[in-house]
């Protein structure tokens, strides 16, 4: 019996199935793009609205607060929502707070409490300025809220109970609204992100490292490349910190993320070091220690084009050491070597070791990471900012300044619409005194109020006006508020959008007395938007050089570092001091842009030669610390004594001696080699490494190229 064919498809069917994989192919990428947009920002929509609905049915004075709220609220991922909510929230408590306090102090003294509510905003600025994460944004509040409260309540301080008491309610209203909706409906994780960071962050480590070793990558290029690090360093933290109010992360979650950024500093700074070696002895010309350790950066590279798993590892790990074992057997059977070539070769291998133990430890961490397992490790810590004194002190002063500016201004003209002029300056000195580009965030709100005033002219009186219930509000209301939301989705017009929200949302929502005066509304729009001129101009003309990011800062926040190393104390030291470097040199990547200039690169350079050095610096400490008395030991001590005089006051004369230090030192250091036991002897050869280290530091420094004052 024949077996029956097979039908063939008929024409018809396999052009509606190219055409259903056609179709399906397109979705799948604006679902993507495009899409994921769209949604933001119709669950944006619904938190507004919602909260918007239910300010209503409570009979709240001020709808739009709670409305605003949920616009200021919305962000990518449900992590970042809640994240940015809790702080929210504890801002608005501590400034309601501190308005409450400032004006039962002084009741009937308008001069002194606005004195008072500048320098309580200088304190909140200054704090935001201090910790530049989703923490400063509850500095922030805490500043601006109280002005919020304390302002209206000149004439009337009986009424500052109140004003307190609806600001609280109606910004916890606006806060539910926002976490509900976007936790709920359509959620996006952080955590999901986070791990999308570790990959790239992992992946982009180990390409750099093997092009580096391939002498793929210039100097230069190289340089560029550790800004860029600096800079995942901190949005990793970051990133880890909104994931942290999602369901389903972990403590131990937390630890395994702190323990791989502080990996991964670690190997950075080793490679580095190891880096400059190479390049040092590249430029040198060809010699008899470029021969023997150019075949083990070819191995290396050529392991790190593999999977990394704990058996390639090991692998590597063992060659490396053959790799050692035939290199030192040749330079003993070869011509003798001069003694710095020893050094160098010595220094290298030191350093190949290292670095192949800390890369190991970050493979690790990271395969833990991707695969989900629980792995026991120590908390070294978190990640954590550090801002130069100066911008600190700048923000603070700024911000009080423009709050007294635009009191005094509201005295002058007797303008009782100046009060919103008052408020959108404060508030927008304190959220731009964190940004690297503070005069760019502002231009960008102003750009977004510029063009809300005649959108926001034609909803008020044109749609919203013939809306008779709440349905028809919203439907009027909607394309203006969404227009604002999807501008705010993307990193090209964000500025533009959050200020056409906050420009509408302020004016265009009704209250449940609702009174359509043009003369109110136009007053209200001229003040509002006065108030974000003034605070533009104020990062123009008040200390412009004085912002976070900015190079002269920088380098001098890098030399102080510099010092610490040298004298502060050694319990978790090298964290602290890699956190601290690396966050400046995020300040400087971010300040910088895309393209950072020559003096920028110097600052670069400085900032990675001094972080080489002090890591060499906090070395040497821990081994004195750990080292019995002895000529070895004194001439260790002898070197930081000398270092430190020359960081705390740079001098050519200051910089030779320590060079001077640094010799008789290594000279110390290679008499005490022979008779030490084994464990001494690794740690003779650690002080060697990092003398080494700190000797060619201190020669890059003397050339003047990095000479800092």
């Amino acid at each position: 019996m024949n077996a029956t064919p097979a039908a063939s498809p008929s024409p018809d069917h396999s052009a509606a199935r190219r055409a259903f994989s056609w179709i399906k192919a397109q979705s799948a990428d604006w679902l993507h793009t495009e899409g994921e947009r769209w949604i933001f920002v119709a669950k944006a929509m619904l938190a507004s609205f919602s909260a918007l609905w239910l300010a209503f049915r409570l009979g709240l004075d001020a709808p739009y607060t709670a409305l605003a709220t949920t616009i200021i609220l919305a962000m990518p991922s449900s992590g970042m929502v809640l994240e940015k909510a809790f702080y929210r929230f504890l801002g608005t408590l501590v400034g309601c707070s501190a308005a409450l306090a400032l004006v039962g102090l002084f009741p009937q003294t308008p001069a002194v409490l606005f004195l008072g509510l500048a320098l309580w905003v200088a304190l909140c600025t200054g704090g935001a300025a201090m910790h530049r994460n989703q923490q400063s944004y509850s500095f922030v509040l805490a500043g601006y809220t109280a002005v919020m409260i304390a302002v209206p309540a000149v004439d009337t301080p009986s009424s500052v109970f109140t004003l307190a008491v609806t600001r609280v309610t109606e910004v916890g209203l606006g806060i539910i609204c926002s976490a509900v909706v976007h936790d709920v409906f359509f959620p996006r994780r952080h955590s999901r992100a986070v791990m999308r960071t570790v990959q790239a962050r992992y992946a982009g480590f180990i390409g750099f490292c093997r092009g580096v070793l391939e002498h793929r990558i210039t100097p230069a290029e190289a340089e560029l490349n550790h800004l860029k690090f600096a800079a995942d360093i901190a949005a990793l933290e970051s990133g880890r910190a909104a994931a942290f109010f999602e369901a389903g992360h972990s403590r131990s979650h937390t630890r395994q993320l702190h323990a791989f950024n502080a990996a991964f500093m670690t190997a950075l700074t080793t490679f580095y070091t190891l880096h400059r070696l190479s390049h040092r002895l590249r430029s040198a010309g060809e010699g008899p220690v470029l021969a023997l350790v150019e075949p083990m950066y070819a191995h290396m590279a050529q392991a790190l084009g593999e999977e990394l798993t704990a058996a390639r590892l090991a692998q590597m790990r063992n060659a490396l050491a053959g790799d050692i074992a035939a290199a030192r057997t040749q330079l003993a059977q070869g011509p003798a070597v001069e003694r710095a070539q020893q050094i160098d070769f010595d220094t290298a291998v030191e350093l190949l070791q290292r670095f192949a133990g800390n890369l190991a430890d970050f493979a690790t961490l990271y395969h833990g990471l991707a695969q989900q397992k629980r792995q026991q490790v120590s908390d070294p810590g978190a990640y954590s900012p550090k801002t130069p004194p100066a911008i600190i002190f700048a923000s603070g002063f700024r911000a009080a300044l423009t709050l007294l500016l635009t009191a005094g201004m509201w005295y002058w003209l007797a303008w009782p619409a100046t009060i919103n002029a008052i408020l959108m300056a404060t508030i927008f000195c304190a959220l731009a005194s964190s940004s690297p580009r503070p005069t760019a965030l502002v231009q960008q709100v102003l750009q977004g109020f510029l063009l809300a005033m005649p959108l926001a002219f034609i909803t008020e009186f044109f749609m919203v006006a013939k809306a008779d219930n709440f349905y028809p509000l919203v439907l009027a209301a909607l394309p203006l508020f969404a227009f604002g939301a999807y501008l705010s989705s993307g990193p090209r017009w964000g500025g533009v959008g959050i200020g056409i929200g906050m420009f509408s949302a302020t004016l265009v929502v009704p209250t449940n007395l609702m009174r359509y005066d043009v003369e109110a509304f136009i007053s209200s729009e001229l003040s509002l938007t006065m108030g974000v001129v003034v605070a533009y101009l104020m990062f123009k003309v008040v200390l412009p050089e004085h912002t976070m990011g900015h190079r002269g800062h920088v380098a001098a926040a890098l030399w102080r570092e510099a010092q610490q190393a040298c004298s502060a104390r050694l319990h978790r030291l090298k964290r602290r001091f890699d956190n601290r470097v690396r966050d400046l040199l995020s300040q400087l990547n971010a300040a910088a842009g895309p393209a950072p200039n020559a003096e920028t690169r110097v600052v670069v350079r400085q900032g990675l030669t001094l972080l080489e050095l002090g890591h060499a610096v906090i070395e040497l400490r821990q081994l004195i610390a750990a080292s019995h008395a002895g000529a070895a030991r004194d001439s260790l001590q002898a070197v930081l004594r000398e270092l430190s005089a020359y960081l705390h006051a740079p001098s050519r004369t200051g910089g030779e001696t320590a060079l001077h230090a640094i010799l008789d030192a290594g000279t110390a250091v290679r008499a005490a080699l022979p008779d030490a036991q084994p464990e001494r002897r690794a740690r003779l050869h650690t002080a060697l490494t990092d003398l080494h280290s700190i000797y060619t530091s201190l020669l890059d420094q003397q050339s003047g190229e990095l000479y800092a004052a």
